[in-house]
């Protein structure tokens, strides 16, 4: 056995291959084959050891062992039903068979895994794949930037290019975004939390208000907030007197992910783009979450039927390996070699899993499958909703829904919105957790909680998870009915 093949099995976690017997150099640590320990061990073992920063596992408290399909297992054997898939980057689930007999090929062949900037047949396939999945009004008039492995690297670049494009400095984003945690994506962010001891951020970034059909920003609620939105946004970018400079870039998402999976109007994101089209500002539509099928559309913005100036991609674009790229009309492409660079931007294994990914999806027509079955959710979760106190509202497009608990002992507001609980959601959190469901939150006040299952979800899967959702939520509605 080749040391690359040895290693694979050594990650994927597989079989014979593990025992340090097969191993006979003994390059294996032993306690990685035949010692694994409990939970406790490695959760003790990481809090000593890694950042303050960790999230997940003060929320999720195991150490996983092996993962397939939408299924995992911790090191103690309890297996979970995963409706988090790494935030949205395992769009195919765990390990697909395909994804990774594409990745043995390429450990087989000694294909370069790390190649800077320099092409390889497999990014040339790679792009001209993804450069067939765009817009048609797109096709041929486009770029493509690989990026670190990241997201917050993909919209740095971004911001960069639109900034050297266009000679401005400032950048407009919106209420309730979510960008990443890089220095200049923090600052695009909404979220106030990261930034709170966090000097010196990006300057000159605008917040404009997002339509929120539950939490209207403007008070009014229904298609009157939508109209407030489109109206306040072209108002100000074309009033002299506004205060605010004209942009570098507009940046949103089509379908806020972190900020509590907020859908925008159609409306809303066409005003938007006729606006900076007449205005000559670049729109960045940040897909790193609701793209590569995820709403059921390839890209969340189709649904609008708009075309923006600059795309961001990450998470599943990669096939569940770290990949992240800037896709942008050639109008813009003003910048100097070495403008923007990156050590990992080469990633050949991400290339291949997210070309296997693109094929796959494209293949088995998940695009409608991703439809059909966030119907499904949701018309589930609609029946709930009206059985339990505890739900304010259900949104979403697609496989990214967003629940978001209230606090019924709370009144409320003038609008019909109760107040939102985080103390409620990570109630749910817990409890889904401890009847073996993975879960995350998001949204104001951690009060939303979010689906995001693979695309590829097995339909007796999506009623195993709907009915723990279920199960959980009234449990904790019926503590809630007595207080």
């Amino acid at each position: 056995m080749d040391f690359y093949s040895k290693y694979y099995h050594i990650i994927m976690m597989e079989g014979p291959e593990l025992t340090v017997d097969n191993m006979k150099d003994n390059s294996v640590p032993e306690n990685w084959t035949n010692q694994i320990k409990d939970n406790d061990f490695y959760l003790k073992r990481q809090a000593e050891t890694e950042s303050n920063a960790r999230s997940y596992p003060r929320r999720l408290p195991f150490a996983l062992k092996k993962a397939s399909g939408s299924w995992i297992e911790d090191v103690e054997g309890n297996k979970y039903l995963d409706a988090l898939c790494g935030a949205g980057t395992m769009a195919l689930g765990h390990n697909h068979p395909e994804i990774i007999q594409t990745l043995k090929e390429l450990f087989d062949s000694e294909f370069p895994l790390h190649t800077l900037d320099i092409t390889t047949p497999v990014k040339d396939h790679f792009v001209e794949y993804l450069f067939k999945k765009l817009p048609v009004e797109m096709g041929g008039d486009v770029k493509i930037q690989f990026c670190g492995p990241s997201g917050s690297d993909a919209v740095d670049a971004a911001i960069k290019l639109c900034k050297i494009a266009t000679r401005n400095e400032t950048v407009i984003s919106f209420h309730g975004a979510y960008h990443g945690m890089g220095h200049g994506a923090l600052a695009l962010t909404g979220n106030l939390g990261p930034k709170e001891f966090v000097n010196g951020l990006m300057p000159g970034v605008q917040f404009f208000p997002y339509p929120h059909t539950y939490r209207c920003p403007f008070g009014i609620g229904g298609e009157a907030g939508v109209n407030a939105a489109c109206h306040y946004f072209e108002r100000v970018l074309k009033d002299p007197e506004s205060g605010i400079r004209k942009p570098a870039a507009v940046i949103l998402e089509a379908v806020q992910g972190e900020g509590g999976v907020i859908p925008a109007p159609y409306k809303w994101l066409k005003t938007v783009r006729r606006v900076t089209e007449e205005l000559g500002i670049p729109l960045i539509l940040d897909e790193i979450q609701a793209g590569i099928g995820r709403t059921g559309k390839f890209f969340a913005f189709e649904h609008a039927e708009i075309v923006p100036d600059v795309i961001l991609l990450s998470k599943a674009i990669g096939g569940s390996l770290p990949l992240s790229v800037v896709i942008y009309k050639k109008k813009l492409d003003l910048w100097q070699p070495g403008s923007h660079a990156g050590t990992f931007r080469g990633n050949q294994m991400a290339m291949a899993a997210g070309l296997k990914t693109l094929e796959i999806i494209e293949r088995d027509g998940l695009l409608a499958e991703v439809t059909k079955k966030g119907d499904y959710l949701r018309k589930r979760l609609e029946i709930l909703k009206k059985q339990v106190s505890i739900i304010g509202d259900i949104r979403g497009i697609g496989l990214m829904t967003g629940v978001e608990y209230i606090d019924p002992s709370k009144g409320k507001d003038h609008l019909g919105a109760g107040v939102a609980s985080g103390e409620i959601a990570s109630e749910i959190q817990n409890l889904c957790f401890k009847n073996k469901l993975i879960m995350e939150k998001g949204g104001r006040f951690g009060a939303v909680m979010r689906f995001m299952p693979a695309l590829n979800i097995r339909e007796e899967d999506l009623d195993c998870l709907l009915t723990i959702f279920e199960k959980v939520t009234r449990q904790v509605d019926a503590l809630y009915a007595r207080k």
